[in-house]
């Protein structure tokens, strides 16, 4: 797997490390990234704390009493140096393994109306017609890059070039959850209700945030997303089996 070399792996305060695989949210990036979260989490180094993936880095949590000085009996080199050697170890193999493929995920989506006030207007913005923004969403490439802003909130790459746009210039304050939508070269899933200023161009009715699950959040980063065009009365459908299952998080 090709890794920007050398990698860079900068301390952050005394108990964290970043790990920089690339500076661009692509495909080969996010690919890296959730590679080396994988290999930390079922190899965790000394005193590893929490693995966290964002858009082009993994930053590694640690505890820095945990790191033995055995390699370094007058004690000169700082914790996070003796780790990041340990961390560019893991690298190596990295370089050496095939690229893991995410599984796919099909989320069915209720496009325009009531549910994607914003298609209109994403339209308009790309000099196409609204049947064409739900064709090239449906056909772009999607992958989940990281989860933040929100628990459970998606942020997925894979866009199609010209469906990109910018976000809304007033954000809404309330924004139903399960809302499908874009914003610049990404798409993003609403899992809760919250303020917002992406442009909405759907919703579905799964259920992406469960506390009491295992794990909490349907989708994880790394996932292939194939989104599925539905009608309103299946969207109603589907939303009432969710309601009739144990937790309602179908």
């Amino acid at each position: 797997m090709p890794l920007p070399d050398p990698t860079p792996v900068i301390p952050m305060g005394d108990s964290a490390l970043r790990i920089v695989l690339g500076d661009q949210p692509d495909a080969a990036t996010v690919a890296r990234v959730q590679a080396l979260a994988a290999l930390l989490r079922g190899h965790p180094l000394p005193g590893q704390r929490d693995v966290v993936p964002a858009y082009t880095t993994v930053t590694l949590h640690y505890r820095p009493e945990a790191l033995a000085a055995d390699d370094d009996p007058c004690g000169l080199r700082p914790p996070w140096q003796r780790l990041a050697d340990q961390v560019r170890g893991l690298l190596r193999q990295l370089r050496r393994a095939p690229p893991a493929a995410g599984r796919e995920v099909v989320v069915p989506v209720w496009y325009g109306g009531e549910a994607g006030p914003d298609l209109a207007d994403v339209a308009h913005a790309c000099g196409l017609d609204a049947e064409d923004v739900v064709r090239r969403h449906l056909a772009s490439a999607h992958q989940v890059c990281m989860l933040g802003f929100a628990p459970g909130f998606p942020f997925i790459t894979g866009l199609d070039p010209l469906l990109r746009t910018a976000r809304r210039g007033t954000p809404r304050t309330r924004i139903p959850p399960g809302s499908v939508a874009i914003a610049r070269e990404q798409t993003c899933i609403y899992p809760l209700e919250t303020p917002g200023g992406w442009n909405l161009i759907g919703r579905t009715p799964l259920g992406l945030f469960d506390p009491t699950a295992t794990p909490p959040s349907r989708l994880q980063p790394g996932d292939r997303i194939r989104f599925e065009a539905i009608d309103a009365e299946r969207y109603s459908e589907l939303l009432a089996q969710r309601g009739a299952a144990p937790g309602g998080v179908a």
